[in-house]
């Protein structure tokens, strides 16, 4: 393997564990504790570091261009965890939900074992997509409803 394909992969590599954060940040409770329950075997972690909630300050621009303003304080909570393979997973979620990120973490982790990552993608993150991906189309369709087709007549010469 050259060192061109070798970079292709690991930027392949990152866009997935992208992924995989983002989806597992925008998990419920309720999809992570369904997808545990189906878990046949649940693995013993060991908190690394966390659960621990914080403030994160948000940041925004007008009009998505214009000059960066700090817009206000979120909660966030994150945690990390090892598995007994050795696999590190780690999340951060807005809220307070320890619990939620403590599970996501543990999720990450499993998403990046061989043994569990399937199970990981059809469980948990593909009906997750699935959500966001709805509700993005929701919210189009309702604003679609509400456009309004602006047009000029032009009047004849008389």
């Amino acid at each position: 393997m050259n060192s061109a394909q070798r970079q292709e992969l690991a930027a392949l590599e990152r866009r997935a564990r992208k992924r995989v954060a983002d989806l597992l940040a925008r998990a419920t409770r309720e999809e992570l504790d369904a997808a545990w329950a189906a878990l046949a075997k649940k693995p013993e972690t060991q908190p690394v570091r966390g659960p621990e909630t914080g403030l994160v300050m948000v940041r925004g621009r007008i009009g998505g261009g214009g000059s960066p303003f700090n817009l206000g304080e979120v909660t966030v909570t994150r945690a990390t965890v090892r598995l007994p393979t050795g696999a590190i997973g780690h999340t951060h979620a807005l809220g307070t939900d320890r619990e939620r990120a403590r599970l996501a973490a543990t999720f990450d982790a499993l998403w990046q074992e061989r043994a569990t990552k399937d199970f990981v993608e059809t469980t948990l993150l593909t009906p997750i997509d699935d959500r966001m991906a709805a509700a993005e189309r929701k919210q189009a369709d309702e604003t679609a409803a509400t456009r309004v087709d602006f047009f000029t007549m032009v009047r004849g010469e008389d």
